[in-house]
């Protein structure tokens, strides 16, 4: 089978500051997503419903709850020959630096890789939302001969700008390549796709930062360049080379997510009566750490599109158009809409939350009679009573010492502290 010759490689990412400050003590992968899980678990998944069983994710930048998390969700039989391994970056006699961009993580790695048997190398990004039949594009790579497969998404013209955009032969190999076109540098650049596509104004495909490479190629380019980044120097200098680069289109719902607008609406959209990523779909399981929580407890609550996770102690009014994560407290008479809480980690003890009260603080999780709309609650903040969070467009960028505001949306810092009778609007 041919999923058996393949390795595949989770690229973590580097500081991960457009998602700051969810990425303030975490790395990019680590990031909770929908309720209960983690930015990684979408590409393992993927990869484990495809039987690609052997994976590597990379990483440098705050790992620690990242080796946490796939240390204690991804185990296999002791019989079987599957994996799922953290690579952070380490100095070594040959090397005394970090990571310098995608292919040099790769090339720091390769000594790794090497104790294992493989054909070709699989590599994905730790921070997109994506199903995706992995075992039809490593055909498709197989079948056509190339030497690197690098998979495409058809996008708008408005879209195009923030990717990079190519165009394929009638036999779909990769001819030209253009690295973030201006706007009045599009015409030209337009594709053949699918009507589906076309009705949609999709016409411009754009590399999905998902690459194949066979592994002769991948060690020789690695050894005989410097370069430091497959999207900037490695694609390009390959397709400049006449090397087969074949460019293979995925029109599925897929999703980079490596801003804080562009997180915070794909969670969001998780709640649609039918969203474009589908957590219920049992063929494309999305997996995560087993928990043994209790379920969640609604008291007097009006639920309207919104996702609750296990664990979760309810006695709000009203939520809607929320997704709720695990352990998450929301208080008497409170109002969530348009909100991402992340949940907390562990429960506070009675006796903690009494003396909270005795002291008037906040305690783990959202007080009474807040109204809160159009923000991200990270893990473990204290909200108190009777606080407004109100994000929105109206609002400019801002950092304080408890929540950030980017693009019109507050991000409640983890483990902040909002005092009682807050407003932030």
């Amino acid at each position: 089978m041919i999923n058996k010759k393949v390795l595949s490689i989770i690229l973590g990412g580097g500081q991960g500051s457009r998602l700051y400050p969810l990425t303030h003590s975490r790395s990019k992968p680590a990031v909770p997503i929908a309720g209960k899980y983690r930015l990684v678990d979408i590409p393992i998944s993927n990869c484990i419903n495809c039987d690609l069983k052997r994976i590597f994710v990379l990483t440098q930048f705050n790992s620690a709850s990242l080796n946490s998390h796939v240390k204690n969700s991804y185990q296999f039989s002791l019989f079987s020959d599957a994996f799922v391994d953290i690579l952070a970056a380490e100095q070594t006699p040959d090397n005394q630096t970090w990571f310098q961009g995608t292919a040099d993580a790769v090339r720091q790695c390769m000594h790794h890789f090497e104790a294992h048997e493989y054909e070709y190398a699989l590599i994905l990004s730790g921070d997109q939302l994506y199903q995706m039949d992995l075992n039809e594009m490593i055909q498709a790579h197989v079948d056509s001969g190339a030497e690197i497969t690098v998979a495409t998404q058809p996008v708008k013209g408005k879209e195009a700008t923030a990717f990079g955009i190519l165009k394929t032969d009638e036999n779909n190999f990769i001819k030209t390549f253009t690295e973030k076109p201006p706007q009045d540098q599009l015409s030209g650049w337009e594709s053949e796709v699918s009507p589906e596509m076309k009705a949609e104004g999709r016409e411009y495909l754009a590399s999905m930062g998902i690459y194949i490479f066979n592994r002769k190629f991948l060690n020789k380019v690695l050894n005989d360049t410097d370069a430091v980044d497959f999207g900037k120097n490695i694609i390009p200098d390959a397709i400049t080379s006449g090397k087969k680069v074949l460019g293979y289109q995925y029109e599925g719902y897929w999703e980079d997510i490596g801003t804080v607008s562009a997180f915070f609406e794909a969670n969001l959209a998780l709640t649609d009566d039918l969203p474009k990523f589908n957590l219920f779909d049992k063929s494309q399981t999305i997996l995560t750490r087993a928990r043994i929580l209790p379920p969640a407890k609604i008291s007097g609550t009006t639920l309207d599109k919104s996702m609750v996770a296990e664990g979760s102690l309810i006695h709000a009014s009203k939520i809607e158009h929320s997704v709720i994560g695990i352990r998450s407290r929301i208080g008497k008479d409170t109002v969530v809409s348009n909100t991402y809480v992340m949940g907390n980690d562990n429960y506070q003890s009675l006796e903690v939350i009494d003396n909270a009260i005795k002291n008037k603080q906040p305690y783990i999780g959202i007080g009474d009679r807040c109204h809160i709309s159009h923000a991200i609650i990270d893990k473990s903040s204290k909200i108190g009573n009777d606080v407004r969070i109100t994000g929105g467009r109206h609002l400019e960028d801002r950092e304080t010492d408890t929540y950030v505001i980017k693009d019109g949306v507050v991000v409640i810092k983890s483990g902040a502290i909002i005092p009682h009778g807050t407003t932030i609007e």
